[in-house]
């Protein structure tokens, strides 16, 4: 039974690029500050991240507008998303920007979402687990104040490192909330016996 190939379009080359953009936002702080400054490091950590974050806005409209879906982009582009945060997190936690507690909530429950994600689409219920309002202002939050806490400068007066703190406080708060969210939609299914090919 041979193979079929993964698709090659616009929005899955788009997906592959923000996945190797990731490992840069972490070695940009690898090199040298003879070669570059602590505040290029900024700089180049938070442009790296920008542009990773547009990458995933534009890979989605294309899908969407010329019908380029598929089920290995949509499982690449949450898996890129969610690599993309982690990685910007253990920079931020290294670099003490960001709190331990925040970290942990933002990643774990990441992790515990999609555990629950892929559990429900077993039991043949994934609908009852699809991104919630909350969850999209949640991460709207992370992608706002991850470049913020990167950069961690003062723009026109505007201390970058404060404002992004906030925004990320507020994120961790909304992520608190969508998972219980989460939990409550998928409690009903989770002594479900997962669905066979028989039972579809």
């Amino acid at each position: 039974m041979s193979r079929k190939p993964l698709p090659v379009n616009v929005p899955m080359i788009l997906t592959w690029a923000r996945i190797a953009l990731i490992p840069l936002i972490i070695g940009v702080f690898y090199i040298p500050d003879h070669i570059l400054s602590p505040f290029m490091q900024n700089v180049w950590a938070t442009v790296i991240f920008i542009v990773a974050a547009l990458t995933d806005a534009f890979d989605g409209y294309f899908a969407r507008r010329y019908n380029m879906e598929s089920a290995i982009g949509a499982f690449l582009d949450t898996s890129a998303d969610k690599l993309m945060v982690c990685a910007a997190l253990i920079v931020l936690l290294d670099f003490n920007r960001v709190d331990m507690l925040v970290a942990l909530i933002i990643i774990g429950r990441e992790i515990t979402v999609t555990a629950l994600r892929e559990w429900m689409a077993k039991v043949g219920a994934a609908a009852r687990v699809k991104v919630n309002w909350y969850g999209k202002i949640k991460a709207i939050a992370q992608m706002v104040a991850i470049p913020m806490l990167l950069f961690y400068e003062t723009i026109f007066g505007i201390s970058m490192a404060w404002l992004g703190t906030i925004l990320i406080y507020i994120a961790a708060i909304l992520t608190v909330y969508s998972m219980i969210v989460y939990l409550r939609a998928a409690g009903p299914y989770l002594s479900s016996e997962p669905k066979t090919k028989q039972d579809n």
